[in-house]
Parts: structure tokens; C-alpha cells; sequence
């Protein structure tokens, strides 16, 4: 009876007052429906199907010769390599497992950590697929779940992720990593990469630094940084005070661009060490423009490669353009040389496949 009571009421206020009710109805029933869905409460996730693609083990024996294997394991007062996949895929790509693999053989002494969203928290094993069972074969490489709540407590940050809309803005999963990356420098600190890179060199000299990538933009592909970092404390204040999540870039390139002036009290960007943070040359992990990323999948001769790479500890591949174009793996173009001399074993798994 009270229930109809109140249905009554409403169709009064909806009738006396038709549109802004009908909007606020909507707006309720939808937000609603998206928290539930969002926090997964109409059902059980161990009642759903088992998403991810089944594979045979990889022998590691095969893939990763106990010559080139890391022995003894990563040291207790190395630094930590972050990757970070804020979407739910369980399925890595061959570049993402090449971007893990070059961090594992460049930094041995140090532990290699994949946070990922999609991986469950409390399993006892990860998805079945075989990038999991080949970087398994590195004892550094460790794969995580993501833990946001737990990851943002403490920070800035904490209020803007729960707020229940948030997951709505166009580029929210772009957002979301951008946030992460400059948490965990300020939380743990040490090196973070995107799973598109593959790692030339030993990073860990490159400390309080980041990457310019071209004259007029910083990028945050590549991070490191002591914990507890002023910079980075400075990218999560000004992360929360001018958000816009509606805007391409603003979050990322554009918030350690804006952040890194102020720092240096610059109104145009250069190269150069400023306060303790280093703004490095393109060359040193963005050797390839982004305008340029065709270049990547150009044969280029063993002296042009050397000439290109002689100042450089990374080369960002730019997923995001040049994930759609075909790579003859066995050809001499530039990308399929990196694969070859970098991650040997997701070569070897690509060239089966």
C-alpha cells in the first residue's frame, strides 16, 4: 500500500512537471543501472564463462635458453619496472609481451611488475594464453591485478575515481592510466613504461626523469622517479585541480608538459635538468617521432639501425597508430629487427605462429 502510495506521487510530480522529471528519472535509472553493472552485483563473476583463450604451456627451455635466462632473481633493494593495462583484456599482444621481456632482460636485477585490471583479485593462477606462460619463464617478471581502489587510497586521487560517472567520459581507460602511472611513481617510485615499448638499454641511471617527445610536448610513456617525488606529487594535485577527462592528451602529455614549466619556470620546452628532474632528447626514448611511426615498419640496414639507436634506451612504438599495419616478421624492417635483438623469445613465438 505504501509502495502504491508513492507511485501515485511520483506520477503526480512526472505529470505536473514533465520534462525536468522525466530527465531526473532517467538520469537516476541510468546511473543506477550503471553502478550495478559496474560493481558487478547483478552477478556472480565466477558464474560467468571463462574468458580467456586456452593455450598449450610454453617450454621455456625452447624460448628462453638457460644461457639467456635471469638467474638468482630480482634484488630485494633494486627498483621496481611497472606496466600498468587498465582495460580488461586478458589476451596480450605480441608487443606487449616484447615490452615486458625487453624490460626483464635489460633490468635483471630488478623486479618487473604487470598490474592488470582484468586479472582477477584472490586467483591462484593467471589466464591460460601463452604471453603469461612465456614471461613466466623470467623469475622478475611478476603479473598482478590492479587493484584501484587500494592503488589510489592515500592520494588526490581517491575522490575523482569513485565518483560513479566518472567511467562514462570518452577516454576514460587513457585517463585511468595516465592517473596510475604518476600514483605509482609517487607511491613507489622507480620506472614506468607503456606496454609499447621495447627496452634497449638499462634504465635505472635515468632517475627523476622523463621524456620529450618533439619541441613542444612532454610524454609520459616513460617515467622515473624516486618515491614520494615532488614533480609527481605536483602531476597529482594538478591532475584533480584542472581535470578535463574530455580532452585528448590533457591528463598525460599535456598535464607533465604544463607541470614541467611551472617546475622550470619555462615558457617554451627544452632538454635540459631542472630542480633534480630531467627532461631527456627525443632520442633517449621517443627516437621515433610519432608523425613518423611508418618508419617502423621500413627495412632499415644494420649501420642505419645502430646510427638511430646510438643514444637510445627505448623505442616507443605507438601502439595506438600503428596497430593495424601488417609486419612481415622475418623482414629487415626496423620493427622486426627490435623483436629480433630484443625479445628474442616472443620473436621466436611470432615467427612460429
Amino acid at each position: 500500500l505504501r509502495m502504491l502510495c508513492c507511485l501515485l506521487k511520483l506520477t503526480r510530480v512526472v505529470l505536473s512537471h514533465k520534462p525536468w522529471a522525466l530527465f531526473i528519472l532517467i538520469f537516476i535509472f541510468v546511473s543506477f543501472t550503471y553502478t550495478k553493472l559496474y560493481w558487478g552485483i547483478w552477478e556472480d563473476p565466477k558464474s560467468r564463462g571463462h574468458p580467456y583463450s586456452l593455450s598449450a604451456e610454453i617450454s621455456c627451455a625452447r624460448y628462453v635458453p638457460s644461457s639467456l635466462n635471469i638467474a638468482g632473481g630480482p634484488s630485494a633493494s633494486a627498483g621496481n619496472v611497472f606496466f600498468v593495462e587498465t582495460s580488461e583484456q586478458t589476451t596480450p599482444s605480441y608487443l606487449f609481451s616484447c615490452s615486458v621481456e625487453s624490460a626483464a632482460r635489460t633490468h635483471p636485477g630488478s623486479r618487473v611488475v604487470v598490474l592488470m585490471k582484468g586479472v582477477a583479485k584472490g586467483n591462484i593462477s593467471l589466464p591460460k594464453h601463452w604471453a603469461f606462460s612465456l614471461l613466466g619463464c623470467f623469475p622478475n617478471v611478476e603479473i598482478q591485478p590492479l587493484d584501484l581502489p587500494e592503488l589510489f587510497s592515500g592520494t588526490p586521487l581517491k575522490r575523482w575515481y569513485l565518483w560513479p560517472l566518472r567511467h562514462w567520459e570518452p577516454y576514460f581507460s587513457a585517463v585511468l592510466s595516465d592517473a596510475c602511472r604518476i600514483v605509482l611513481m609517487w607511491k613507489f617510485g622507480g620506472i614506468y613504461l607503456d606496454t609499447d615499448f621495447i627496452v634497449l638499454k638499462n634504465l635505472e641511471n635515468l632517475t627523476n626523469a622523463l621524456g620529450i617527445q618533439d619541441k613542444n610536448e612532454l610524454n609520459g610513456a616513460f617515467l622515473s622517479f624516486k618515491p614520494k617525488h615532488e614533480f609527481m606529487e605536483l602531476c597529482m594535485q594538478d591532475f584533480v585541480q584542472n581535470y578535463n577527462g574530455w580532452v585528448w592528451g590533457r591528463q598525460g602529455p599535456e598535464l607533465l608538459t604544463r607541470v614541467f614549466k611551472k617546475w622550470c619556470s619555462l615558457r617554451t620546452l627544452k632538454s635540459m635538468s631542472c630542480k633534480g628532474v630531467n627532461a631527456l632528447a627525443p632520442e633517449a626514448v621517443y627516437p621515433i617521432p610519432w608523425q613518423d611511426w611508418k618508419k617502423l615498419f621500413k627495412a632499415i640496414s644494420a649501420l642505419e639501425l645502430h646510427k638511430l639507436l646510438k643514444n637510445t634506451y627505448a623505442v616507443h612504438i605507438w601502439n595506438k597508430l600503428s596497430h593495424r599495419t601488417k609486419l612481415e616478421i622475418t623482414s629487415q624492417a626496423l620493427l622486426a629487427q627490435l623483436y629480433s635483438q630484443f625479445c628474442s623469445a616472443t620473436y621466436a613465438k611470432m615467427k612460429q605462429d
